[in-house]
């Protein structure tokens, strides 16, 4: 087994960049297909990794939006 002493962490930040990050500043966060269940509104972001950051500090996983009406 090899295992680097090196951290890759540089390399992926270096690709992350504000192009990847989708932010809105009036939507509606919906965890279902009726329209019924609101998990957020307001400001989001969607990160590269899919998760929903809203102002809080709080993030909403992918699994749990359905869609999201900007």
């Amino acid at each position: 087994m090899v295992i680097s002493t090196t951290s890759v962490w540089g390399e992926i930040a270096d690709e992350i960049t504000d192009d990847t990050i989708i932010e809105y500043e009036d939507a509606t966060v919906y965890g279902d297909f009726e329209q019924e269940q609101i998990l957020h509104q307001g400001s989001v972001r969607i990160l590269p990794n899919g998760w929903i950051a809203v102002p809080t500090g709080r993030l909403i996983s992918p699994e749990a939006v359905h869609h999201i009406d900007p």
